[in-house]
């Protein structure tokens, strides 16, 4: 759950090429892009200004739509949404209906997931993906494949590696947890998911993140989301503030029941793998390596 749950920050998008010649950086407000299209030059400049195109204005219709979008989801009552990204974040966050989600929950993974599908239309390209803080919407030609690595904690260390081949279902990877772009209702260092969009990603990943959880235990923090972000679409919910050191058997038996959660996920085919983190500890379902050192 990332994206936009603070204000627009004043001015327009802005967008510049990394010093690396190939990837375009897009920034405006709290919506941070890294786009790279892999192919014949001259197609993947144009499907990187397609990206720019597309970009532009696009803080502005989520931020149009944000009061329905912070609403928690009632299947029998889904908001009536305009915007295509909000609609996205809509049919994204539906199939989970039945725990407590609000559409933002996909928002960065909705955005990669536009982004990407208006940079690669009409266009010949191998490979290409929209990174929006994590939460990465990717295509592949036949033959290629991408590989993400997986970092956990404070520090960013590196706990494996998730590849995505072209003969894969999924097309998206999301990671959620303590200390991301926004607050969980859990206590994981990171859930990473892959899933058939980036949108989809994103919402499975924070709810097993939420999963990942001690209710009551002494060593967890916790505190109303508001009085952390008053934008938060968490509302008064109890968020998670900070985790002091657990037992081997406290932190697996967390782990397990975020497991369970996306075991339940896999099967019902919305997400391809798992791997979740919680000090020092792994679980992992599906085509997932975590290495942890």
């Amino acid at each position: 759950m990332s994206g936009p749950q603070k204000r627009p920050a004043r001015g327009g998008p802005q967008g510049r090429m990394l010093p690396d010649g190939r990837r375009l950086h897009l920034n405006h407000g709290p919506i941070d892009l890294v786009i790279e299209a892999e192919g014949d030059h001259d197609e993947a400049q144009a499907a990187l200004l397609q990206a720019a195109r597309r970009f532009d204005g696009l803080l502005e219709e989520l931020t149009a739509e944000l009061p329905l979008l912070r609403r928690p989801l009632d299947p029998a009552d889904p908001p009536a949404l305009e915007g295509p990204i909000a609609r996205r974040m809509l049919a994204a966050t539906l199939p989970f209906a039945g725990r407590f989600i609000t559409p933002m929950a996909a928002v960065a993974g909705a955005v990669a997931d536009e982004v990407l599908e208006a940079m690669i239309v009409g266009r010949r390209l191998t490979k290409a993906y929209v990174n929006d803080g994590g939460d990465v919407a990717i295509h592949l030609g036949p033959g290629q494949e991408m590989r993400a690595a997986l970092a956990v904690g404070d520090h960013a260390r590196n706990a494996g590696t998730a590849v995505i081949r072209h003969e894969d279902p999924a097309r998206g990877i999301a990671t959620s947890g303590r200390g991301g772009r926004s607050l969980s209702l859990g206590i994981a260092e990171a859930a990473t998911v892959l899933a058939p969009s980036a949108a989809l990603a994103d919402a499975a990943a924070t709810l097993i993140a939420n999963a990942v959880d001690l209710p009551g235990h002494p060593a967890v923090t916790r505190g109303p989301a508001r009085d952390e972000d008053p934008d938060s679409d968490l509302g008064e919910r109890e968020a998670t503030l900070a985790v002091g050191p657990l037992s081997a058997g406290d932190a697996a038996r967390a782990l397990d029941a975020g497991l369970a959660v996306a075991e339940e996920f896999r099967a019902r085919g919305l997400i391809q793998a798992a791997a979740l983190f919680l000090q020092d500890q792994a679980r992992v379902c599906g085509p997932i390596a975590p290495v942890l050192d």
